[in-house]
């Protein structure tokens, strides 16, 4: 018998509040150091994943052996749900990560196929518009663009000071399209510029917002 749950929140990127129940009764919560590999590229989708706590990437890698960056994943993000049936990039721990893992067929026999196939499709329309905001930002027309939008973006969706910047100078290089000389060349422009300033390597603050959002529009 499967339970009416509503696995949507259009208004969020987070999972819902039904499907996060679900994850908390099916899932088991497993630990991963920095870099360790949660699920690799070609593997099979079988479990869903929500991250409590840490950062979490996404890579693929190129015939040449180029790496790209898909995405970075937040606590209470889900990640993991593809349309088809393995995964085009891999996961890997940024941080320190504790993630919450259930198996699909786990799910959907506990709340019935509309309900999973609903959590899919809606988990599938955030990660195309994830997608078309990520192509958006490899269109602009200068690296000096790329990294201000970069930046500007981490530091809307947090609290107001210092912002943490979990990823490294060759994470944002791989997500940018950019060379890790450029990405370091640009932060040190913007530093110079008083516009941003870096108290630590992994930590920055916005000295004057308002120039930096000029350089995003």
């Amino acid at each position: 018998m499967s339970l009416a749950y509503d696995f949507h929140d259009p208004r969020t990127a987070r999972p819902s509040a039904a499907l996060t129940e679900v994850m908390d009764r099916l899932g088991a919560k497993s630990t991963f150091e920095r870099d360790e590999e949660i699920y690799a590229q070609g593997d099979d989708v079988e479990h869903l994943y929500r991250l409590v706590s840490g950062v979490v990437r996404t890579t693929r890698l190129a015939a040449d052996g180029r790496r790209q960056v898909g995405d970075f994943y937040y606590p209470g993000d889900l990640f993991g749900l593809e349309v088809g049936p393995d995964h085009q990039f891999s996961a890997e721990a940024l941080t320190s990560c504790e993630v919450q893992v259930v198996r699909r067929a786990s799910v959907r026999a506990f709340a019935g196929d509309v309900e999973l196939d609903r959590a899919i499709l809606e988990a599938t329309r955030r990660e195309l518009q994830r997608t078309q905001d990520h192509l958006l930002l490899l269109g602009r027309r200068s690296a000096r663009e790329k990294v201000a939008a970069f930046l500007l973006n981490l530091a809307e969706g947090a609290v107001p000071g210092a912002v943490d910047l979990p990823m490294g100078r060759q994470d944002m290089a791989d997500y940018l399209g950019l060379t890790i000389e450029t990405v370091s060349r640009m932060l040190t422009q913007l530093q110079d510029e008083e516009i941003v300033e870096f108290p630590t390597f992994r930590r920055f603050q916005v000295k004057r917002p308002e120039m930096l959002a000029a350089l995003v529009d």
